[in-house]
């Protein structure tokens, strides 16, 4: 592929998440348009646009750097952004949705999430680990060193606590694993747990999966090593056995925002109100949409956090069915974009910093919409490029800059 197609397919990698970004610095715009005035909502737009100015300059800087410098930094990176999570834990301050975490740092009038550049710095680390081997024949003790990367920071994240961020770990390990070219079998076993701590909320559903599983490590029996069967065994135990214990640990308005997704009308006017209203001002919409800056639920105060967390329900009641479509559309062939540049991509690394950054994308635009509508509970996660937060804006752009760095295949020859 020449230069200039390499260069091509940048532009188009740039051209949607520029797309996507004065779309959301327009709908920030409307979400301040309200009967009552909000300052900090109101001006939302204009503190977002020189975010985004200051993005672009990043991007500028960071889009030249090839793409093995970026292979060299991943440890210093990762273990500075470890640091950074850990003392989080001791100043960091909360706001909006996440105002009882501690998930920022305050600089000065500015907050910077350390959250946001640990999950660069894990996909730089856990691609450095995984593009030196071939994984095709890989077991699950190959998984420990990969999935350790993604477990600290996620559990940092965890306990500020931030449960919508953490969730993009997970993405990122899973996307990451499955490019390198580990057996499906292996990922199942892995996500295991996982389903198992979900399922304990009742004993007959975790014990018909606990049946499953173990019929399922019979039948891999031959590709499984007795200790392998045993540790995944174990840990579906201790997943059900640790879910009461780590329920009581959340904090009561978590605990909250889990029950009121199984039922918003237990509690409308408290930890349900963000969920009803959000369905109210989609449901609104219709097919077109009431127009722009036209949203009743917005301009009246009845949908929170609208800037923010809930930006898609402001799309949903503006634009109608219409204009989600349009969104999700531009996010789709933003997504498939970064695999096709991984597919084209020879260089192992840059194909896994790709799909890295596609599964914390994809677990932040799943996450985020799907919270809107009802189909998972609130945990305060922002909707890439749309939703207003100026670190988060900065380090998508960041994400984008590396992407395309990677994906020039400009990193030389492997030492």
């Amino acid at each position: 592929m020449g230069w200039a197609a390499r260069w091509a397919r940048d532009l188009r990698l740039v051209a949607l998440a520029m797309l996507l970004t004065l779309f959301g610095v327009a709908m920030i715009y409307s979400a301040g348009v309200t009967i009552s005035p909000q300052r900090v909502v109101q001006g939302a737009w204009v503190r977002q646009l020189i975010w985004f100015v200051l993005a672009l300059g990043a991007f500028t800087a960071v889009v030249r750097v090839p793409s093995r410098w970026f292979e060299w930094a991943a440890t210093p990176a990762y273990v500075v952004t470890m640091v950074l999570l850990a003392i989080t834990l001791v100043i960091g301050t909360g706001a909006g949705t996440a105002a009882g975490t501690r998930s920022s740092i305050a600089l000065g009038p500015l907050r910077f999430q350390p959250a946001e550049l640990a999950k660069l710095a894990t996909i730089l680390m856990i691609a450095r680990h995984l593009a030196n081997s071939s994984w095709g024949e890989a077991s699950l003790k190959d998984v420990l060193v990969p999935a350790a990367l993604a477990v600290l920071p996620l559990m940092l994240v965890l306990l500020q606590p931030d449960l919508g961020t953490a969730q993009a770990f997970i993405g990122v390990l899973f996307a990451m694993l499955f490019w390198a070219g580990f057996p499906l079998r292996i990922l199942v076993l892995v996500a295991s747990p996982g389903v198992a701590l979900l399922l304990s909320f009742d004993t007959i559903v975790w014990s018909g999966y606990m049946f499953v599983v173990l019929v399922g490590l019979y039948v891999l029996r031959h590709r499984l090593f007795l200790h392998e069967s045993a540790a995944v065994a174990i840990a579906n135990l201790a997943a059900g056995t640790i879910a009461r214990p780590l329920w009581n640990s959340l904090a009561e308005y978590q605990q909250n925002r889990l029950l009121v997704f199984l039922n918003p009308d237990i509690d409308p006017r408290g930890a349900g109100y963000h969920l009803i209203q959000s369905k109210i001002a989609i449901g609104n919409g219709g097919l077109w949409g009431r127009g722009f800056t036209e949203g009743s639920q917005k301009r009246y105060d009845f949908l929170p956090e609208q800037h923010t967390d809930f930006i898609f329900s402001v799309v949903g009641e503006e634009l109608g069915f219409i204009g989600v479509m349009a969104v999700l559309v531009l996010f789709g062939l933003l997504l498939a974009r970064l695999v096709r540049m991984a597919e084209d991509s020879d260089d192992p690394f840059a194909g896994l910093v790709l799909l890295g950054i596609f599964g914390a994308w994809f677990v932040h635009i799943v996450v985020n919409i799907g919270m809107t509508i009802g189909l998972v509970p609130i945990t305060g996660i922002p909707l890439p490029f749309v939703s207003y937060g100026g670190t988060f804006l900065l380090m998508s752009w960041f994400a984008v800059a590396i992407a395309a760095s990677a994906g020039r295949g400009e990193g030389g020859t492997r030492s």
